[in-house]
């Protein structure tokens, strides 16, 4: 079992940055990585961003690349997502998960153990 707990959420401006945190506890040892989703209302989840373990090789989508970063510290179990120049796009609960193959590292599939979000919403 692994317990993922999100952190960092909150109310910004149009142009603003947030970091996220997301703490995870537990048999962490048994993950191959950690990943980052998002969910904004009355869309599906989408897949955000993806950190390995070992070795900290990154994943992020396409679309979000250049302003939303994911890094780890591996001392602390924690993963950050760093997010710049946000947008009304951006508005959404934002879930981190335990990645465990299987699947595409964008795919939920892959993913067990998700936390219960942090709400991200960005104002004009």
């Amino acid at each position: 079992q692994v317990q993922m707990v999100e952190s960092g959420g909150g109310l910004v401006q149009t142009g603003g940055s947030l970091r996220l945190s997301c703490a995870a506890s537990g048999n962490t040892g048994s993950m191959l990585g950690l990943g980052w989703f998002r969910q904004a209302p009355g869309k599906e989840r989408e897949f955000v961003a993806y950190i390995k373990w070992s070795g900290g090789s990154t994943y992020h989508a396409d679309s979000l690349k250049g302003r939303f970063t994911i890094s780890r510290d591996n001392a602390k179990n924690t993963v950050y997502l760093q997010m710049n120049n946000l947008n009304a796009e951006d508005t959404a609960n934002y879930y981190c998960a335990a990645y465990f193959g299987g699947f595409h590292v964008t795919s939920e599939r892959g993913y067990k153990f998700w936390g219960q979000g942090t709400q991200v919403t960005v104002s004009s």
